[in-house]
């Protein structure tokens, strides 16, 4: 059981505010901490690698990590973190990477062998590709069994189809390692396939706590279908106007009256939903 009491002083982008949490989290769970920038998350996860003080108590299992003004030292704490930017090492080959946390041979094998880059191990960072690059992280993140597991919005740099078999990666090393894990992510998709609880942090505080279902479907659902995208054109077609918008990968039209595309500006965001429908699915 990790046991989480913590306080902390934040300038974000409002102004200042408090992170102050209280959290139990179980062994072997899978935890997606979500919430709009600036709420604490990428915080706490560095508070509990570590890497930033706090005031209050941190407990995994036996272990105190954070007591009052004693913390305990972040190369002590059996954690592995997994960075957005990947922070491989890029003068050492892919193995030599894994075998720097921990010389064993055997698990790394294990691991290369698990996320395919077997063939890779000899080869440096910068000649891989962003999604090949990632496992590296994940693999040497893994490579000192940890207790805990951090992930810092991972797979936002990678396109939807590698981010969709990244996610069928961790999962897979979620549980054989039998690790206790906690993401932050923005993707309501991923935190669906990956977690196995959500917590939504807003200015500090916890506003949510619960399974994905019932807080993605309060958080993200609705009777209606609604994205959110950019303006690229409006256009005049006979007596109608017809807006351009990019929602993700995609090009989308959409009818607008007169009053609104005298309103609407290239460029800005804009949402787009339908207020009735009856929707289908297809591949």
């Amino acid at each position: 059981m990790i046991r989480i009491d913590i306080n902390k002083k934040l300038h974000g982008a409002d102004g200042e505010m408090e992170l102050d949490l209280s959290l139990e989290i179980a062994e072997g769970d899978f935890v997606a901490l979500a919430g709009q920038s600036g709420s604490g998350k990428t915080t706490l996860l560095r508070i509990l690698a570590g890497l930033e003080s706090a005031r209050g108590r941190i407990t995994i299992g036996d272990e105190m990590w954070l007591d009052g003004k004693r913390s305990l030292a972040s190369q002590k704490r059996k954690i592995g973190f997994v960075f957005q930017d990947y922070a491989l090492f890029p003068n050492m080959t892919i193995e030599q990477n894994l075998l720097f946390v921990q010389k064993d041979r055997d698990l790394a094998n294990h691991l290369l062998e698990m996320t395919e880059l077997d063939a890779l191990r000899d080869r440096r960072p910068n000649t891989l590709s962003g999604g090949q690059q990632q496992r590296v992280s994940l693999c040497r993140a893994l490579m000192n069994r940890p207790k805990l597991l951090l992930m810092d919005e991972p797979l936002s740099a990678l396109d939807p189809k590698m981010r969709t078999k990244l996610q069928n990666e961790i999962l897979t090393l979620h549980r054989e390692f039998g690790t206790t894990t906690i993401m932050v992510s923005h993707d309501p998709s991923e935190i669906y396939r990956l977690a196995s609880r959500v917590i939504v942090l807003e200015l500090g505080r916890v506003i949510n706590d619960g399974s994905p279902k019932d807080i993605l479907l309060k958080q993200f659902g609705s009777q209606k279908f609604s994205f959110d995208g950019e303006l690229l054109e409006i256009i005049k077609v006979d007596v109608i106007y017809i807006a351009i918008v990019a929602i993700g990968q995609q090009l989308v039209e959409v009818v607008v009256s007169k009053e609104e595309a005298n309103t609407l500006r290239v460029g800005e965001r804009v949402g787009v939903s339908t207020k009735a429908f009856a929707p289908t699915i297809f591949h």
